[in-house]
């Protein structure tokens, strides 16, 4: 800075504009009855959000394969959440086999042939445990897989763009097990 330009109460003027700012601003004091508050505390307990009957969850673009994912879906819809989570678990250690459809090599058990899908079914372990949190949220009482869905998703090309990655979408939905017995059982007298 040159001399002429300079100024030494620069720094100080600024402050005394601050600091007049501050004065202006003036925050109003409201007196606050305490018997209100508590009223109002009761009813923001009271009014929740709205229980749903079902609960629900969606997966975008998940990195497994969309035919191991359907075979799965078909296996899990209309049974319970949490022996879909345990047989899923034994696919994952390679004690059980999940059935499938196609040239697919013959297994031991009840089925005619299968695979043991471990990425998929941890995929599908942690989906069906945020879908039983979800359903404990929304109060669903005894869930039972009502639809399982998945489709193919966007491929995104790998390096070079020779490859093509899999991916897939999914959406699980669950209701309590007396609801859908009521549903067939209507369905049934049309």
């Amino acid at each position: 800075m040159t001399e002429k330009n300079y100024n030494p109460d620069m720094h100080e003027n600024k402050d005394v504009n601050v600091q007049k700012a501050a004065q202006k601003i003036v925050v109003p004091k409201v007196k606050v009855d305490e018997a209100k508050t508590e009223e109002t505390k009761k009813e923001a307990i009271k009014v929740e959000a709205p229980k749903k009957d079902f609960a629900q969850v969606n997966i975008n673009g998940a990195e497994i394969k969309t035919k191991v994912a359907m075979a799965i879906c078909k296996f899990i819809k209309h049974k319970k959440i949490e022996d879909s989570i345990k047989y899923l678990e034994q696919v994952a250690i390679g004690k059980k086999a999940m059935p499938m459809k196609g040239e697919i090599p013959h297994r031991k058990g009840d089925m005619m042939s299968g695979r043991y899908p471990k990425n998929a079914s941890n995929f599908f372990i942690m989906a069906l445990k945020s879908l039983a949190s979800n359903a404990v949220q929304h109060g669903v009482e005894n869930p039972v897989v009502v639809e399982a869905v998945a489709n193919f998703a966007p491929r995104p090309f790998a390096r070079w763009g020779r490859w093509q990655r899999k991916r897939t979408h999914l959406k699980l939905i669950a209701k309590s097990k007396m609801e859908k017995k009521a549903v067939q059982k209507t369905e049934k007298k049309k």
